[in-house]
């Protein structure tokens, strides 16, 4: 159970889908705003080959005199996620849809999501919740291998971010450190200021 933030970012990565959605689905519904990154990185359980058959099960229903009425079959990992949680949301009711109004969701990390904190569901993580030696595979390759035209650009994309992030994390070590020598080499000044703070409770 999580309190309530003004906005939860949940890393996708390396999640178990369904159990992710159940945990998404009951937070939108009791009014918590969620974005989804990364979608393109939540495994599903069961090997490749089988869940590919899946996709293309649900590929084949489809409206036999007009397709284009539905129902709509998305291909990107992150709208797959969207209907996964769908399902599991009364979607047909003003509750519902409010509640999916809530939910955002992204392949990759776009900004400004990239410079803000991400969290993990633990009880949704595939290395905690799937015994070892099972087969699983990647939402990102699924959605590939059935019409998803985008995986090169979001992987290009987040070799940027992760070039700039690491830049970012490097120049913040260094601030972190110069600071610290900094009031290490003051201390003897900062003492009778930092007495009187205390004094203050601060």
């Amino acid at each position: 159970e999580m309190g309530f933030e003004k906005v939860v970012i949940i890393d996708g990565s390396g999640h178990l889908m369904g159990r992710l959605a159940s945990t998404i689905a009951k937070s939108i519904l009791q009014g918590q705003r969620i974005v989804v990154v990364r979608c393109e990185n939540i495994n599903v359980s069961g090997n490749f080959y089988r869940n590919k058959l899946k996709v293309f099960d649900y590929l084949r229903k489809r409206m036999n005199t007009k397709p284009s009425r539905g129902p709509y079959h998305f291909r990107a990992p992150s709208r797959c996620l969207f209907k996964v949680v769908r399902g599991m949301i009364p979607h047909k009711t003003k509750r519902g849809m409010e509640a999916l109004n809530r939910l955002k969701v992204f392949d990759g990390i776009p900004p400004p999501y990239d410079r803000m904190k991400r969290m993990v569901v633990p009880s949704a993580l595939r290395v905690i919740k799937l015994k070892p030696g099972r087969k699983y595979c990647k939402l990102g390759r699924l959605s590939h291998e059935t019409g998803w035209k985008y995986q090169e650009v979001i992987k290009t994309l987040e070799e940027k971010r992760q070039a700039k992030a690491a830049v970012y994390y490097q120049h913040k070590k260094a601030a972190i450190k110069a600071k610290a020598s900094l009031e290490k080499s003051k201390e003897s000044e900062l003492q009778p200021v930092n007495a009187a703070l205390a004094e203050l409770g601060h």
